[in-house]
């Protein structure tokens, strides 16, 4: 059989499809210092990102015209010299990129699932990542297991990622759900086991679950890394069809009344306030938070969000 007739295109994701991402992936950045005010990461969520760091080099005599922001009081009261602290910016930032490929994401009404949305974006990420110059590693997780892939410099690791996402990806066809608190205990122990400081965290799923466990996790990486969360949506998760359709997961169906107003809207209602609430409590902890959908281009939806533009 052929694999475009085994794993549909914009149903199932394939290494080929990761691999043009790469012709996308400009015209944005994930550095804070690279922001438009309208960006995602240009408004008071970014306050915390901070680009890249900054590495003490040396202490020296002040010379006319240096930065008196970086004078050193200490060594100049000591010396009755003055005295400047030198620092060098990191020649590096690393970044993690976190993908859910578990069953809820097998999802797609219109035009791509949600897991393809997911991997295309988080490809997209990778090579943008790459471009500056920086180490990229990621972790897929599905419902039959997760896959670490360490950070490194390079465009076979690139592709060592995207084979494991394209693996977990077409797991989904014949997997069913498994207990996902247990898949995301392990997915955060991958992490702590990776990360140290300063890292760019990217974590890409549909954040169904809202758990106290889930946002513990997320916050406790935030403190010392930049974190930015994509939440992958179709349309259909927020707005119910006008028809009267019955819907099922191949165990159960449900018979929704899509012509009932009250229940549209009522859906709809629940659909934001739980978006909202997850939306707060990132704020709180100055945690960038986007949606990308599942029926309009992701590249052209990154340029909206990452630059601000209409």
């Amino acid at each position: 059989m052929k694999e475009s007739s085994e794993f549909p295109e914009n149903v199932f994701v394939s290494l080929e499809s990761l691999l043009k991402m790469e012709r996308v992936a400009r015209g944005f950045s994930f550095l804070a210092n690279k922001q438009r005010v309208k960006s995602i990461l240009g408004g008071k969520n970014a306050s915390k990102l901070r680009g890249r760091g900054l590495d003490f080099e040396e202490v020296r005599n002040y010379v006319p015209g240096d930065d008196v922001r970086n004078i050193d009081w200490k060594v100049t009261a000591r010396t009755q010299k003055t005295h400047l602290r030198v620092f060098t910016e990191e020649k590096e930032k690393p970044a993690l990129i976190i993908v859910d490929q578990t069953k809820s994401m097998f999802f797609g009404s219109k035009v791509k699932t949600k897991s393809v949305v997911a991997a295309e974006l988080a490809a997209m990420a990778a090579f943008k990542v790459a471009k500056e110059g920086d180490r990229v590693g990621g972790i897929v997780f599905g419902d039959n297991g997760v896959d670490a892939v360490l950070p490194k410099r390079n465009k076979k690791n690139i592709l060592f990622f995207f084979e494991k996402l394209v693996k977990r990806n077409r797991e989904l066809r014949d997997s069913s759900s498994s207990n996902f608190e247990v898949g995301l205990n392990e997915v955060f122990q991958k992490i702590r086991n990776i990360i140290t400081h300063d890292f760019l965290i990217f974590i890409i799923g549909d954040f169904h679950r809202y758990s106290e466990s889930v946002v513990k996790e997320i916050t406790y990486m935030a403190a010392h890394n930049d974190v930015i969360l994509a939440k992958v949506v179709d349309p259909l998760e927020r707005n119910i069809i006008p028809v009267k359709y019955v819907g099922g997961n191949g165990k159960e169906q449900l018979s929704i009344n899509g012509e009932d107003q009250r229940l549209v809207k009522d859906f709809q209602k629940g659909f934001d306030k739980d978006y909202r609430a997850f939306e707060k409590e990132m704020s709180r902890h100055k945690i960038p938070l986007f949606q990308i959908n599942t029926v309009d281009d992701v590249s052209d939806q990154i340029q909206t969000i990452f630059n601000g533009t209409a």
